[in-house]
């Protein structure tokens, strides 16, 4: 029997649209909160802290590996690590997220966004390498936060329900804004660069908070930035994944922008997802996390609803619309993982 490699897993063979033996399941989120081995590593360790610390980075990205059977590992990062990495006075608050001390308002404000050296990230390096080495067959993705989500965060000073100060200043002062955002990109490009030459095989932008934006704002004054983030990463021929949360009117552009794997929210069924993308993109999704809260039986009718909407198109990765949710039993993952390998299995 011929051994599998990386390059001809499931997980990336369905994100290049080749006939699969099952379809592959990872889930967003998959390494943390949810898994009690995660909260006992974690304990006592500040979010950032955590992410800087190799070994500890690489086990907990092994963590959902082991206990899910699931077909890729996502490095376990924030995507506010490179904005400290280059100085940034951040901070992960539990229970609000990331609070920026002074928020970036003023072109003065973008002296303080420094190019990313990879250097500024060593320990990504180690962590991917410790990581990749236990792996084996199964792919590593690298992730990153798009740049208007981290742009919200820096303007914001955190996270905000309306964006207000963000899209005053995408408004007000759209020169201001193309060289903020032109900034982040050149960071977010440089940070999928270091986890892409440390052995990951795959990289996703998380734009979480794009779906705040009409497609007519999207397509003019945040779609070249993420263009060009995927343009960058372009040349090391691995696949490029896009998600961002409540973006079903923005679908076509996210995979416009570059993409070839299109991440969709569990708003939009498969099928309508894929007419919106339009052809020569695989997708990726989209069961509603708040599913793995039901009986087992109605996960598995949810479940199958999602696969019966992918049917025949050609590239689907099953997973969430959206990140694991704290409280999720761990083995409701574990149970729901078996059930799409199982039902989609096709010997090829």
């Amino acid at each position: 029997m011929l051994r599998v490699t990386v390059t001809d897993s499931p997980f990336l063979r369905a994100c290049r649209r080749e006939p699969v033996p099952h379809t592959p399941v990872w889930y967003m989120r998959q390494a943390g909160r949810s898994l009690p081995e995660y909260r006992k590593v974690r304990e006592g360790i500040p979010m950032l802290e955590s992410c800087m610390r190799p070994e500890l980075v690489a086990e907990i990205t092994l963590q959902p590996v082991r206990r899910h059977g699931v077909d890729a590992a996502i490095y376990f990062s924030d995507i506010v690590v490179p904005l400290k990495a280059i100085g940034v006075d951040l901070d992960i608050k539990p229970g609000v997220g990331p609070v920026v001390d002074r928020p970036i308002r003023s072109r003065a404000d973008l002296d303080r966004l420094r190019p990313l050296e990879p250097d500024d990230v060593a320990y990504v390096t180690e962590a991917i390498g410790l990581a990749t080495a236990e792996l084996g067959d199964t792919p590593l993705i690298g992730f990153a936060g798009a740049p208007f989500t981290l742009a919200s965060y820096l303007v914001e000073g955190g996270p905000s329900r309306n964006h207000e100060h963000t899209k005053a200043l995408m408004y007000g002062d759209p020169g201001l804004w193309a060289d903020l955002l032109d900034r982040l990109a050149g960071i977010t490009s440089a940070f999928l660069s270091v986890q892409i030459e440390a052995g990951a095989a795959a990289v996703q932008l998380f734009d979480s908070w794009v779906g705040a934006l009409s497609p007519a704002d999207y397509r003019r004054a945040v779609m070249p930035a993420s263009a060009r983030v995927f343009e960058a990463v372009a040349g090391y021929g691995v696949p490029r994944i896009h998600f961002g949360v409540g973006t079903g009117e923005l679908l076509g552009l996210l995979g416009e922008a570059g993409a070839d794997v299109v991440g969709v929210d569990w708003r939009v069924p498969l099928d309508e997802a894929a007419r919106r993308v339009g052809p020569g993109k695989a997708l990726q999704g989209n069961l509603d996390p708040a599913v793995l809260f039901a009986p087992e039986e109605a996960v598995r009718a949810q479940a199958a609803r999602v696969l019966d909407a992918a049917a025949g198109l050609p590239g689907h990765i099953f997973n969430l619309g959206h990140g694991v949710l704290p409280d999720t039993d761990p083995d409701a993952l574990t149970r729901l993982t078996a059930f799409v390998h199982e039902r989609t299995a096709s010997g090829v």
